[in-house]
């Protein structure tokens, strides 16, 4: 500044700092709006309730996943900004949304509850955990990250499906948080305070690509089934002018035909070809009940049921080694169909529910017939 007038290159610097601040506010006002925000923070609301649910079953104390807060940031701002370690579970959704959703918990939330799925009372003094108690609170998220899977699909009205989960424990702050998301890249941070009766008051927190979040808004505002059905009336549209094409080539063809037919030359000396239309035999139909007649001789034959939880397959010293209170990991994930066997044979998935004090099996699914045929064999 000279003479109290600023000079060409002061004006032109104060101009674009302006400008670039201006673009970066753009860039984060374009990313997501505070309806979309509100709206992604009340989904989340819903479906981590859900998750508090699951987890209350397994450690049998009351939990409270409450107060959203979205924010846009990087993965590279989360980890200079979070306590480490900490337990992180990935999925990817694979039906309903293409995404992935990341939840991370603190280690030390992570010892308490593992320490209530072992039996204990919640009091821990270490922030170490064994193997058995990372294998406790992995599957404890597993059941979470399932069950709010599951609210999503009731509020989307659509079949919401996850891939199998996967887990690890962030050690360091040079580890990366997730492989699938680059550190710069922004993404969603939705924060929820976490209160596990009057043991733990802490956080959770929950991370989604900005293509996911925009995904999961646009399915609740209604705007992806107006893109669908604009979509499939477009393909129907196509399906339409195809078909009338086809039409039109198949009558110029046959007029090419009748044409040379007409005026090619008919030599008498040749022996005439009779064409008769073809005739078919008339199927004979079954009589309603005929197949029938013999099962009802062995209607009241009694038939065991069985459902199948899982399977697993142990060691001799992995067996020898149980005790009250081991965990057995069976192959089955957390909200997938359980198998109904009849007399050993598969017929059916179906969902576990309870029936007034008892459990029982709800039938989502029949194994056709080519299946159990096959399966006889």
């Amino acid at each position: 500044m000279s003479n109290g007038f600023l000079s060409q290159e002061e004006i032109d610097s104060l101009l674009n700092g302006d400008s670039g601040s201006e673009k970066e506010n753009n860039v984060e006002e374009e990313q997501l709006s505070d309806i979309e925000k509100d709206l992604l923070g009340e989904i989340g609301n819903i479906s981590m309730g859900s998750a508090s649910t699951a987890l209350h079953q397994i450690i049998n104390q009351q939990v409270h996943i409450t107060t959203p807060k979205v924010s846009i940031t990087t993965l590279k701002e989360i980890k200079e900004g979070f306590d480490y370690p900490t337990i992180i579970l990935d999925v990817e959704y694979v039906t309903g949304i293409i995404g992935r959703n990341i939840l991370i918990m603190k280690i030390t939330d992570a010892a308490v509850i593992a320490n209530l799925m072992m039996g204990g009372n919640g009091e821990v003094d270490s922030i170490e955990l064994s193997d058995i108690e990372v294998s406790a609170v992995q599957e404890a998220m597993n059941q979470m990250i399932g069950s709010a899977a599951t609210s999503m699909a009731t509020m989307f009205a659509r079949e919401v499906n996850i891939s199998p989960p996967h887990s690890k424990i962030w050690r360091a702050l040079e580890e990366s948080i997730s492989d699938s998301i680059d550190e710069k890249e922004e993404i969603v941070r939705v924060c929820f305070d976490l209160k596990i009766g009057e043991l733990l008051e802490s956080n959770i927190m929950q991370i989604l690509p900005i293509p996911t979040a925009k995904k999961i808004v646009s399915i609740m505002m209604g705007e992806e089934i107006e893109k669908f059905n604009n979509v499939e009336a477009k393909i129907e549209d196509i399906k339409a002018e195809e078909i009338a094409e086809s039409n039109l080539q198949q009558d110029i063809s046959s007029s090419r035909v009748e044409e040379a037919i007409m005026s090619k030359e008919i030599n008498v000396n040749q022996p005439t070809i009779e064409v008769n239309k073809a005739s078919f035999v008339p199927l004979e139909s079954k009589k309603i009940g005929e197949a029938n007649k013999n099962i009802d001789l062995i209607l009241d034959v009694p038939l065991n049921i069985s459902v199948v939880l899982g399977r697993t397959k142990k060691s001799i010293k992995d067996i020898l080694s149980l005790s009250t209170g081991s965990l057995i990991e069976l192959d089955k994930l957390a909200e997938e169909p359980v198998e109904v066997l009849i007399n050993g044979k598969q017929i059916a998935h179906g969902e576990v529910v309870v029936i007034d004090e008892s459990f029982g099996v709800r039938i989502t699914s029949i194994v056709n017939g080519v299946d159990r045929i096959n399966s006889l064999r």
